[in-house]
């Protein structure tokens, strides 16, 4: 294998990665309990970092430059946990649902694994991006519910 087929497939392994890390953060703490609940071996999960909940800066940006400032903060919940074979999990997620950090960063440990990565994709990324995508279909349908078509009307030749 080449270099740059080695850097390829990395950087295809770390979008892979994004997006389940990016899942995790919007999953539902139901969907992680349900997945955790149909795993036939639980993993032993050390933890390394956490859940613990701390406070982050949103910034945003306005006008037409589009300068940044400082919105305001929200709460995080972050968790690192180390699987027995090794794997090491990060979550984070909005809010302040330990449980939900915990459960999302052994899930990302397992998708590292290949003998766990289908099962995670299969019985909750999966569903979780289907219901992510539904959501997003129905909150455009709404907004283009009261969406307001304007137009000029001439009156005649002045």
């Amino acid at each position: 294998m080449t270099a740059a087929e080695k850097t390829d497939a990395a950087a295809q392994a770390g979008n892979g990665r994004k997006r389940t890390v990016d899942l995790l953060a919007r999953a539902e703490t139901q969907e992680l309990l349900a997945a955790w609940d149909a795993l036939a071996e639980k993993p032993a999960a050390q933890p390394v970092r956490g859940p613990e909940t701390g406070l982050v800066m949103v910034r945003g940006r306005i006008g037409g430059g589009g300068a940044p400032f400082n919105l305001g903060e929200v709460t995080v919940t972050r968790a690192t946990v180390r699987l027995a074979s090794g794997s090491v999990g990060h979550a984070q997620a909005l809010g302040t649902d330990r449980e939900k950090a915990r459960l999302s960063a052994i899930f990302d440990a397992l998708w590292q694994e290949e003998a766990t990565k289908g099962f995670v994709e299969d019985r909750l990324l999966s569903p979780i991006s289907s219901r992510i995508t539904a959501e997003a279909g129905r909150k455009a349908e709404e907004t283009a519910a009261t969406r307001v078509d304007f137009f000029t009307m001439v009156r005649g030749d002045n």
